[in-house]
């Protein structure tokens, strides 16, 4: 058994649950600065191990060995930082990090610690999207021709969240690092992009700063292109007729569709079979409370994946190294929306030095 802290209590609920439900990990310390929210975790999961409002405790803390991190996203480099020089194994919530000038301190500080670093993409852990990639990976839809992949949501209530106001919070980052990280997951090497965005009418409304809607188009270094779209502050389809967040694979000989947050998944295969599956039966090992607006089961699944990778010495993924490029994808594609013009991904990262 590894021994966990979980910095973050609002998104670290479901790593709460995650590790209190899980044969890997232990809970040891929770940690967030909001006592009052603190109070309701012990309540909530009645917690019995430690509570600090001070991450230094945790960081000070020679028996644990990971800390699970679940700040807002401009606290992400800093939190990763102190975590990597106290000699903790990492887990941190995507976006990895806002701001690439901070990539090679966390790549040195990884490098010399020798601890892993895991970005939490959790759609990844997802039934649909693991079934999608075992299907994909076992040749079904043959060579790969395009993906498509969209976040669409009515996030109007995340308003809420004061920090969700700020100049720091972006949609690009928060939203659509999902249906992005699915595109680096089947062509890693996106190398120019090109997007709109707009921030809605509803968002202007909410206070949001920056865009709320937003289309891009990817080019690989192959010449293969993918489509990535986010909507976040208005209304969705019926969840007959649609998901808030797909991945859509187009093959050479089938095609595929993973759908987020419904356990559902479409396939046509090879040999022409078209089938539709679904894991209703699962649906209390991923949604645990308050509807569908929480990732315990998948934080179980990608906390489970990364002990296995600690005791059996792999990389999960997405590393650090992963974890970066993607970040140097969406800030192409931010630099794409203040400017109308197509972003070369290298240009990015060769003004970060990586």
């Amino acid at each position: 058994m590894l021994n966990l802290g979980i910095l973050g209590l609002g998104e670290g609920r479901s790593t709460m649950s995650a590790a209190l439900n899980s044969s890997n990990w232990t809970l040891k310390t929770i940690c967030d600065r909001n006592e009052e929210l603190c109070r309701q975790r012990v309540d909530e999961f009645q917690f019995m191990g430690q509570v600090t409002a001070q991450y230094q405790h945790m960081l000070d803390d020679p028996e644990i060995d990971a800390i699970a991190i679940y700040t807002p996203d401009h606290l992400h480099a800093e939190h990763v930082a102190q975590a990597l020089r106290a000699g903790k194994h990492v887990v941190c919530t995507k976006p990895f990090i806002d701001d690439l000038s901070k990539a090679n301190e966390l790549l040195a500080l990884a490098e010399q610690s020798g601890k892993k670093v895991f970005v939490g993409q959790s759609s990844r852990f997802f039934e649909p999207m693991k079934r999608q990639r075992a299907d994909y990976e076992a040749g079904l839809i043959g060579e790969l021709i395009s993906i498509e992949s969209y976040y669409h949501a009515d996030h109007r209530w995340f308003l809420a969240k004061g920090w969700s106001l700020q100049d720091s919070f972006k949609w690009l980052y928060g939203g659509l690092s999902h249906p992005v990280d699915f595109v680096r997951w089947y062509l890693p090497n996106i190398e120019e992009v090109m997007g709109y965005g707009v921030l809605s009418s509803n968002g202007r409304e909410g206070g949001l700063k920056n865009p709320d809607t937003m289309h891009f188009i990817f080019k690989a270094t192959d010449g293969r292109v993918a489509r990535v779209s986010g909507c976040y502050t208005g209304p969705v389809q019926p969840v007959q007729r649609d998901s808030e967040m797909s991945c859509i694979l187009r093959g050479t000989e089938g095609a595929s569709q993973g759908d987020y947050m419904d356990l559902r998944y479409a396939i046509t295969d090879k040999t022409g079979e078209e089938r539709l599956i679904t894991w209703e039966h699962k649906l209390k090992h991923y949604f645990r409370f308050e509807g569908k607006s929480h990732h315990a089961g998948e934080y179980q699944n990608y906390l489970d994946y990364f002990a296995d990778s600690i005791n059996q010495n792999f990389t999960a993924y997405p590393d650090i190294h992963e974890g970066i490029g993607t970040i140097a994808l969406l800030q192409a594609m931010d630099r794409s929306l203040q400017t109308g013009q197509p972003v070369k991904v290298q240009d990015i990262l060769k003004e970060n030095g990586l």
